[in-house]
């Protein structure tokens, strides 16, 4: 008997899928070798674009040449370490007049100096004011008051004054720290009455002693050349960056001439701070 039609359907081979393609991922020598190309390629675009500028020699002298050109027009435009110095200081500038100084020959006496601390208190020599019956403070912006002696040191010829009226803006001085020989020095005062003169110099020596009147004798003081006379005492002797670095003394005098023969002595501003319990330089 013949299998049924069925059957031999179901007996059939059944027809197979078409293949389909196989998809790989790329090793990594093509990843390698696209990297090798394409910075190949980089390369070849950067040589073939347009050169980068090169400054010749002349260019780099011309350069060279306008910076320093423009660098000293701008120091010879600036105002001189003197000018600065001057208006720094101006402010606290004092000038002192004493009346019935003993032996001045004269119903007053002038002298300077500065101010160091916001209550007005006042650095100056203490031959400017010791014996006086009157202190008058001239302050530079015209203001004019009393002024008594509050703390002194004869050994360093240093006195510190408070006054009974300030001005309207206290200006300090700055004060500032050693002496060092050949640095420049500007002195600030009132030389024979002269208001508010400057003269300057250099530190020619320190660490000198000096004899007074009597036996008393002044050590540890700064020797300088700018110009100093009688009114000059008491006042400030600062560095070139306006700082005060010493309050001025005295004077050489060998010939027992009272005006200035080239050299100068100021007490170091850590000495005569110390007085008015200034802060520790």
């Amino acid at each position: 008997m013949a299998p049924p039609l069925a059957a031999e359907a179901s007996s059939a081979t059944p027809t197979a899928d078409p293949p389909r393609p196989v998809r790989r991922r790329p090793g990594w020598r093509w990843l390698v070798a696209g990297a090798i190309a394409l910075a190949a390629f980089a390369a070849l675009a950067w040589t073939w674009g347009p050169e980068p500028d090169v400054l010749t020699q002349a260019e780099v002298d011309r350069s060279v040449q306008q910076q320093l050109e423009s660098a000293q027009e701008e120091e010879r435009a600036a105002p001189p370490d003197e000018a600065v110095v001057y208006q720094t200081i101006l402010p606290s500038l004092v000038q002192l007049v004493s009346t019935g100084s003993p032996g001045s020959g004269e119903g007053s006496s002038t002298g300077a100096g500065v101010v160091i601390n916001a209550d007005g208190t006042i650095l100056t020599a203490l031959h400017v004011v010791e014996g006086s019956d009157r202190i008058e403070a001239r302050f530079a912006d015209g203001t004019r008051a009393g002024a008594e002696i509050v703390g002194r040191r004869p050994e360093s010829d240093v006195a510190v004054l408070s006054v009974d009226q300030l001005p309207e803006i206290v200006v300090p001085a700055v004060l500032g720290g050693g002496a060092e020989v050949g640095y420049g020095v500007v002195a600030v005062g009132h030389p024979f009455g002269l208001t508010r003169t400057l003269t300057s110099g250099v530190v020619s020596a320190v660490d000198r002693s000096i004899r007074l009147d009597g036996d008393r004798e002044l050590t540890g003081l700064i020797q300088f050349d700018a110009a100093v006379n009688p009114g000059n005492s008491g006042g400030p002797l600062l560095n070139r960056s306006g700082q005060v670095i010493g309050i001025v003394t005295g004077l050489a005098n060998p010939s027992d001439q009272s005006f200035f023969v080239g050299i100068g002595f100021a007490v170091p501003i850590a000495t005569a701070g110390g007085v008015a319990d200034a802060p520790p330089l």
